[in-house]
């Protein structure tokens, strides 16, 4: 059976592959650099360009969030790493905001295509991916936006923390967590897997039945 490496993509529950890249802040090991950590690992079409400039510039003023929740940003294009360093440089003296993070130089494409970053028919560009890594080093999240919307950082940073929640108290995370329009800010609690459960489960509070039940955390 093929592998998903040799497909050229990655899916949610694989670990991530191990690689050497060359960045803005030196080389790196993936994932080993970042283990015990969660990893945001973002791709943009390319730098110097509108849409991109405004997500590093988000990306950058929220960092402070992601250090808080354990997680690391690194950034990804095919570009080259001179490309980068100048992109960033201009960001800073134009904008006047610091790029705290690094970006991965890809200037052949072989990491995004490994990975699947690479649209297919959109040339050697990559697209706008997430990937959420979780400490483990497996993928939790995969997230492709088109060339024209830009990403919205706050709901990556609720993911993050849902992740979170959710692996440490062993519950789902309803719509819009954490303003559901059912249940505000509770968790759903796992439902029961025998007859028995079932018929207690319908006793307690905050059910509105055996197999929709919810807390607060």
């Amino acid at each position: 059976m093929e592998n998903n490496e040799s497909k050229g993509m990655l899916l949610i529950g694989d670990r991530f592959p191990e690689m050497e890249v060359q960045t803005t802040h030196g080389k790196k090991l993936l994932p080993k650099d970042y283990a015990g950590k969660w990893l945001v690992l973002f791709s943009h079409p390319g730098d110097f360009t509108p849409v991109c400039t405004t997500e590093f510039v988000s990306f950058a003023k929220n960092y402070d969030k992601f250090k808080k929740l354990n997680a690391e940003l690194l950034g990804l294009s095919v570009d080259q790493v001179f490309c980068h360093i100048k992109w960033v440089e201009w960001i800073e003296n134009e904008l006047k905001v610091e790029i705290p993070f690094p970006i991965i130089a890809d200037d052949l494409g072989k990491i995004s295509m490994k990975i699947g970053m690479i649209h297919p028919g959109g040339g050697a560009k990559t697209v706008r991916a997430v990937f959420i890594i979780d400490p483990e080093a497996i993928v939790r999240l995969i997230l492709y936006y088109p060339a024209e919307v830009g990403r919205n950082i706050s709901e990556i940073l609720r993911i993050l923390e849902a992740f979170q929640v959710s692996d440490q108290y062993d519950v789902a995370m309803p719509a819009n967590w954490p303003n559901n329009e059912l249940i505000q800010d509770h968790v759903i609690i796992p439902a029961p897997t025998d007859i028995k459960g079932a018929k207690e489960r319908k006793k307690q509070a905050n059910c509105f039945d055996w197999w929709l039940c919810h807390k607060k955390v």
